[in-house]
C-alpha cells in the first residue's frame, strides 16, 4: 500500500502547493497582470515570437524541460535510498524548482522575452552576460550531445519505439497548420495523433518488417555503430526543426507529446493501483530506506542535489522559461500555469520514476535466458586487468529451486569493461555474459538447464541494478531501469509486456527528442548573442548560428573518449563531459537565482527566498565540482580524465568570477532601476487583439 499511497499523496500534495504557494507568487508577489503587454503580442513575427494559447504551451514547456532529466537522475539518485530521494523530489520541485522556473519565465517576460543570460548584462553589468552565455554554450553543447546519444541508445535497445516517435512528426506540422492557419482545435488531432502513436508501438511489435535495427555501417575503413548513425540523424534532424516557425512543429509536437505524457502517467498510476491488490505484499518498495554504504559512489551530500536536477530543480529551464516559453506566452497569468505548473507535473513524473525503480523492478519482471552453450564459443581476450566479483542476492530458477546470484565485472586491457552474472547452486555454477542471451557453466562443458528462465523477485531484483555505482550508472542502464519498472508496473493491467517497456521507451525517446531540438533552438540564440557581443556577421543570422551549435555538438558526440581510438569509440566523446554536467547544470539554477534577485532588488521587492536558494544552488555544485577536483583516490585526476580537471577548473573560475561581480555590485542596486531597454525599430510589426498586425 505505501507505493500507491506516496503516488496519490504526492499528486495532492503538488495540488495543494499550486493553488497555495504557486498563487501567492503569482498573484501577491510578482502581481501577473492579464492586461500587461507580453513579448509575444510586442514582438510579433511568426516565427519565435508567437501568442499561444496557454494548453498548447504547457505541452511546450513541460515536455522541454522534462526530456530524460526526470527519469536518469532519479533512476540513479535511488542508490542512495528511496527516502532521500523522494523528500528531494518533493520539496525541491515546491519551494525551489517551480520558483526558479516561474520567476525565470516573468523575468524574461518583462524584459521583450531576452535570455537569462543577456537579461543579466543589464541587471548586472556586461562582463557577466559574457561568462553566462560561455557557460550556457558549454552546458547547451554538452545537453545536444548527450541527449542526441540517449535517443539514439533508446532506438537501438527498443526498435519498436522508432516508428512511434517519427511519425509524430509530420502529424504535429498538419495539426500547427490546421491550429495557425484554419483556426481549428487542437485537442481532437491530438487525440488522434495520441491513438496513432499507440497503435504503431503495437505494430511494431507484431510486424519485424517495420522494428527498424540499423546494422553497423563501415566507411573509410572505420564501423560506424547503430548509436552513432542515430546520433548524426537526429543532429540532422535539430537543424530543421530548430530553423522552423514555432507554430509548425515545436508547439504541436510538444502539445502532442504532452497527450502521451498523461496518457503515460494515468497508465502507469492505474498499474500501481492495480499491482498494489493483486500482488502479494502489495507490491512493495523493496529498495532500502536509506543506504550509506554503496561501493564506489560519491557522499550522498552534496551529490544528491547534483545527480536528481530535472524533477527538484534544473538550470536548464531557466534557459526554456527565457528562450522560448517567455516568446510565446500570450498573457502574464498564463505564467503559474506554464512556470510553476510544468514544474510540479515534471517533480510527479519523478515521483513515479523512483516508485518504478525501487517498486516495479521488484514485482518479478527481470529475467535471464539460461540456454547453455560450450565456452569454446565464446571469444574471450585473456589479457585482462581487474577482476571484481560481488555477491547480489538470492534468485529463483524457473524450476522452482533457488540459489545465489554474483556478477563479476573484468576490465581487459584495452579498457573494455565486460559483466558476467553467475547464478550459482548446491552444484552448478552458470555464467550470464549479457542479459537474455547466453549461459556456460563453469570448466566450458555443456549444460542441459531446466526451465526457460531465472527471475528476481523482491530486494533481488532491486539490488541486481543497484549493486554499486558502477553497476548502476551510465544512461542505458538508468533508463532501462525505469522502463524495466514502469513496464512490469504497466503489464498489472493485462497489456503484454513487450507492448508496456515499448510504451515506455516511446515516452521517454519523445521527451528526450522535444529537449534536444528546444535545446537547438537555445544554443541558436545564445551563438546569436555571443557573435553579436564578438562582432561575428556570419553567426548572427539564424540560419549561421543554428548551423553552428549542430556542428559543434556533432563534434563533441563524434570525439572518441581519451584513451581510445575512433575505431573503438567514435560517437562517446559526449560521455566523456557528462560527470561534469550535473555540476553546471545547478551551477546555472544558482546564476539564474542571482539574476532574479537583482531584479527584485532594483524594485525594492523582498530577496530573501530567492537569495536564499541562490546560495544553496551555488554551493552545493562548487561543492560537488570541487570533491570531483580534489578527491585523491576517486577524483578526476587520479582517474587521467585530465580534461574534466580542466574542464571543471575552469567552469569553477567563471563561477567564482560571476559571484565576485554580483557581490560588489549588490549594495549599490537596491532601489535603482536597471537602464530601460531601447525602443523598438519603427515599423516592427504589433499584433493587435483583434488578430491582425500594424506597423
Amino acid at each position: 500500500m505505501l507505493t500507491l499511497a506516496i503516488a496519490v499523496g504526492s499528486f495532492v500534495l503538488y495540488l495543494v502547493a499550486y493553488h497555495t504557494y504557486g498563487r501567492w507568487l503569482a498573484r501577491k508577489f510578482y502581481r501577473l497582470d492579464p492586461s500587461a503587454t507580453v513579448p509575444s503580442h510586442e514582438l510579433y513575427d511568426g516565427h519565435d515570437y508567437v501568442p499561444t494559447r496557454k494548453q498548447i504551451l504547457f505541452g511546450h514547456h513541460f515536455t522541454s524541460i522534462a526530456g530524460t532529466g526526470p527519469i536518469v537522475g532519479p533512476a540513479l539518485a535511488v542508490i542512495w535510498g528511496w527516502v532521500p530521494a523522494l523528500l528531494w523530489v518533493l520539496f525541491g520541485s515546491i519551494f525551489l524548482g517551480a520558483v526558479h522556473d516561474l520567476s525565470a519565465l516573468v523575468v524574461s517576460m518583462r524584459n521583450r522575452g531576452q535570455t537569462i543570460g543577456e537579461i543579466a548584462g543589464r541587471l548586472i553589468n556586461p562582463r557577466v552576460k559574457l561568462l553566462f552565455l560561455i557557460i550556457l554554450f558549454l552546458a547547451l553543447m554538452i545537453v545536444l550531445a548527450i541527449f542526441g546519444l540517449v535517443i539514439a541508445n533508446i532506438f537501438d535497445m527498443y526498435p519498436s519505439s522508432v516508428l512511434s516517435v517519427w511519425i509524430a512528426m509530420p502529424i504535429a506540422m498538419g495539426i500547427g497548420w490546421l491550429v495557425y492557419k484554419k483556426n481549428k482545435s487542437p485537442t481532437l488531432p491530438a487525440l488522434v495523433s495520441l491513438a496513432v502513436m499507440i497503435a504503431c508501438v503495437i505494430i511494431s511489435g507484431e510486424v519485424e518488417a517495420i522494428d527498424p535495427k540499423i546494422p553497423p555501417i563501415t566507411l573509410g575503413g572505420y564501423t560506424v555503430g547503430p548509436v552513432v548513425t542515430w546520433t548524426l540523424i537526429l543532429l540532422i534532424y535539430c537543424y530543421f526543426a530548430s530553423t522552423l516557425p514555432v507554430w509548425l512543429l515545436l508547439q504541436p509536437r510538444d502539445y502532442v507529446n504532452s497527450y502521451l505524457l498523461v496518457f503515460g502517467l494515468v497508465l502507469l498510476v492505474a498499474g500501481i493501483g492495480v499491482a498494489t491488490f493483486t500482488i502479494d505484499g502489495g507490491a512493495p518498495i523493496v529498495a532500502p530506506a536509506v543506504r550509506a554504504d554503496v561501493p564506489g559512489a560519491p557522499p550522498i551530500l552534496p551529490f544528491l542535489f547534483i545527480t536528481i536536477a530535472c524533477g527538484a530543480i534544473s538550470g536548464f529551464h531557466c534557459l526554456v522559461s527565457s528562450g522560448t516559453s517567455s516568446k510565446q506566452i500570450a498573457c502574464e497569468t498564463d505564467a503559474q500555469f506554464v512556470g510553476y505548473g510544468s514544474m510540479l507535473t515534471e517533480g510527479f513524473l519523478a515521483i513515479l520514476v523512483i516508485l518504478a525503480c525501487c517498486a516495479g523492478l521488484g514485482i518479478g519482471g527481470t529475467e535471464y535466458s539460461v540456454n547453455a552453450f560450450s565456452r569454446s564459443s565464446l571469444q574471450m581476450n585473456d589479457s585482462y586487468e581487474e577482476t571484481e566479483i560481488r555477491n547480489l542476492g538470492e534468485f529463483e530458477l524457473a524450476d522452482g529451486g533457488r540459489g545465489t546470484l554474483s556478477k563479476t565485472i573484468t576490465t581487459w586491457g584495452d579498457g573494455t569493461i565486460q559483466t558476467q552474472l553467475e547464478l550459482r547452486d548446491d552444484s552448478r555454477v552458470l555464467q550470464s555474459v549479457n542479459k537474455g542471451e547466453s549461459v556456460i557453466v563453469a570448466g566450458g562443458s555443456i549444460l542441459n538447464v531446466e526451465g526457460s528462465g531465472v527471475v528476481l523477485y523482491g530486494r533481488p531484483g532491486w539490488t541486481r541494478r543497484y549493486d554499486s555505482w558502477t553497476a548502476a550508472g551510465g544512461l542505458a542502464r538508468t533508463i532501462s531501469a525505469f522502463v524495466d519498472g514502469s513496464g512490469n508496473f504497466i503489464t498489472a493491467l493485462g497489456i503484454p509486456k513487450p507492448v508496456a517497456v515499448a510504451l515506455m521507451a516511446v515516452l521517454v525517446a519523445s521527451f528526450a527528442a522535444t529537449t534536444l531540438d528546444t535545446a537547438t533552438r537555445l544554443q541558436r540564440y545564445v551563438i546569436q548573442e555571443l557573435a553579436q557581443t564578438f562582432h561575428i556577421r556570419p553567426l548572427m543570422g539564424a540560419q549561421g548560428a543554428t548551423i553552428f551549435a549542430v556542428l559543434t555538438a556533432a563534434a563533441v558526440a563524434a570525439i572518441p573518449p581519451p584513451g581510445q581510438t575512433w575505431a573503438t569509440g567514435m560517437g562517446r566523446g559526449g560521455l566523456t563531459l557528462w560527470p561534469v554536467f550535473g555540476a553546471v547544470n545547478q551551477l546555472l539554477a544558482g546564476l539564474s537565482f542571482m539574476v532574479v534577485a537583482f531584479y527584485l532588488a532594483r524594485r525594492k521587492m523582498p530577496t530573501w527566498f530567492i537569495a536564499g536558494a541562490a546560495v544553496v544552488m551555488l554551493v552545493l555544485p562548487a561543492g560537488a565540482m570541487l570533491y570531483q577536483l580534489l578527491n585523491t583516490t576517486d577524483g578526476f585526476w587520479p582517474k587521467g580524465q585530465y580534461h574534466l580537471v580542466a574542464a571543471g577548473i575552469i567552469i569553477l573560475l567563471l563561477e567564482f568570477w560571476m559571484v565576485a561581480e554580483a557581490l560588489k555590485l549588490w549594495p549599490k542596486v537596491q532601489g535603482v532601476l536597471e537602464a530601460e531597454l531601447p525602443p523598438l525599430r519603427r515599423g516592427f510589426p504589433v499584433i493587435l487583439e483583434s488578430g491582425g498586425t500594424e506597423a
